[in-house]
């Protein structure tokens, strides 16, 4: 096909897409990841377009010689596209990749659970050439933005987050207490685990675990869910997807805190040092195919539906 233009109505809005360099995103030394990401490869090369791979060139497999090699950092600003092969973990490694570049992203699932890695290796074949002429759902995704500000005014981040942002026990058995205000007004000090700030998309991740609500991914809200909360009235909320977030920790002896952004440290956070988290400046594109459906992801997923009780061990 080589060079062309992908013009899909979205929402309303006449949206022009280009996917001419398309970046890949996985863990290439997996065998289970590296069979689909050398088919993948060999059916993009075919229809023309121009792979790149984001990796160390002594890293580079055999088998993705035919692809250009380019430093991690830079190749969202090379492609017009980045599909991510592996499990979620992947794919929120690569909207990290992605963050403040207007290109979408694909992810093909060779996790567990994947939510947010929709497409199987074995459906690549019609999903993909679908997608790339255009037939496609585009999803933003709303991402987080945190940052820490230190007791001497010193800033760690910002970090941004797809899924969210925790803040958890650093290597102690004790309780945490975790002073919380919503758009500057005192909301609870949570006595506990600590605290997790979830977006719809993070809905179905750990705030779940804490017993959080699941939310559409289009419906723009946030989760605050305490984890392991001291008091049992201490329950999940749900908020606008605009407000802005800050906690802070008592002192306690040999307490120590720390910040997650999706599974990587933003920094510990000590006695008078406050976390801000609000809404990043721009959201994230996922592209599925034109049958994806949410809720049978979570029928699936969650095995909703399915009678266990005659199951045996």
């Amino acid at each position: 096909m080589g060079m062309f233009r992908v013009e899909t109505r979205l929402g309303g809005i006449m949206s022009t897409r280009r996917f001419q360099t398309i970046g890949l995103v996985g863990r290439f030394e997996d065998p289970q990841v590296i069979e689909p990401v050398t088919s993948l490869l060999g059916m993009l090369r075919e229809d023309g377009r121009e792979v790149l791979v984001g990796m160390p060139a002594d890293a580079v497999p055999p088998t993705l010689s035919q692809a250009a090699r380019v430093e991690e950092q830079a190749l969202a600003g090379r492609c017009d596209l980045v599909i991510a092969v592996g499990g979620d973990g992947t794919m929120l490694y690569a909207v990290r990749l992605v963050a403040g570049h207007d290109v979408p992203l694909i992810g093909i699932n060779r996790g567990r659970l994947g939510f947010l890695t929709d497409i199987s290796p074995d459906e690549m074949a019609s999903h993909l050439p679908a997608i790339l002429a255009g037939r496609y759902l585009a999803e933003p995704r709303r991402l987080l933005e945190a940052e820490i500000v230190r007791a001497d005014g010193t800033r760690a981040g910002p970090m941004v987050a797809l899924n969210d942002v925790v803040l958890t026990k650093h290597m102690t058995g004790r309780m945490l207490d975790v002073i919380t205000w919503i758009d500057g007004r005192y909301l609870n000090t949570h006595g506990g685990d600590g605290l997790i700030i979830a977006t719809a998309t993070g809905s179905t991740a750990y705030a779940l675990s804490c017993g959080g609500p699941i939310i559409q991914p289009n419906v723009d809200a946030l989760v605050l869910a305490p984890i392991c909360p001291h008091t049992l009235s201490d329950r999940p909320l749900v908020l606008p997807a605009t407000s802005r977030i800050e906690t802070s920790v008592e002192p306690r002896f040999d307490v120590r805190a720390q910040v997650i952004c999706d599974g990587w440290t933003l920094g510990d956070l000590e006695p008078g040092d406050r976390l801000h988290v609000r809404a990043a400046a721009s959201p994230i594109t996922l592209l599925h195919p034109e049958n994806h459906d949410f809720y049978e992801i979570l029928r699936s997923k969650l095995h909703w539906g399915r009678d266990n009780r005659w199951r045996r061990g």
